[in-house]
């Protein structure tokens, strides 16, 4: 019985991973802008640890000519809308299809991650 009931939950849908794509939604130039002047202010190593991401793998977001980390910069960003918290990295996905569209949707530009 114990079985069944757990197979059962883990077919449910993740209602926060719908909270978080509709909240995602929300941001704006100003927020992403805010989390980059933090981001400049704090340094990369210690804003990323704040809140909780690794470096970029994927996607980096560019403003005036310096990059950022995409995720990261999203994340922090959703905590300066109104009301709400920042997101941890496992609160939403990235790539491409999330982070990258969400950032050139707004009129920033996404490149490719240089790994190493």
């Amino acid at each position: 019985m114990v079985g069944n009931r757990l197979r059962l939950v883990a077919t449910l849908p993740d209602a926060s991973a719908y909270h978080c794509h509709v909240a995602l939604r929300e941001l704006s130039r100003r927020e992403i802008l805010q989390a980059v002047a933090e981001y400049d202010r704090l340094g990369q190593n210690r804003f990323l640890e704040k809140y909780g991401f690794g470096k970029a793998r994927s996607y980096r977001l560019v403003v005036d000519g310096k990059t950022y980390d995409s995720k990261a910069i999203i994340g922090a960003a959703h905590g300066f809308l109104p009301g709400r918290e920042p997101l941890a990295a496992a609160d939403f996905s990235g790539g491409a299809a999330t982070v990258g569209h969400l950032l050139s949707s707004l009129g920033f530009q996404v490149t490719q991650a240089v790994s190493g």
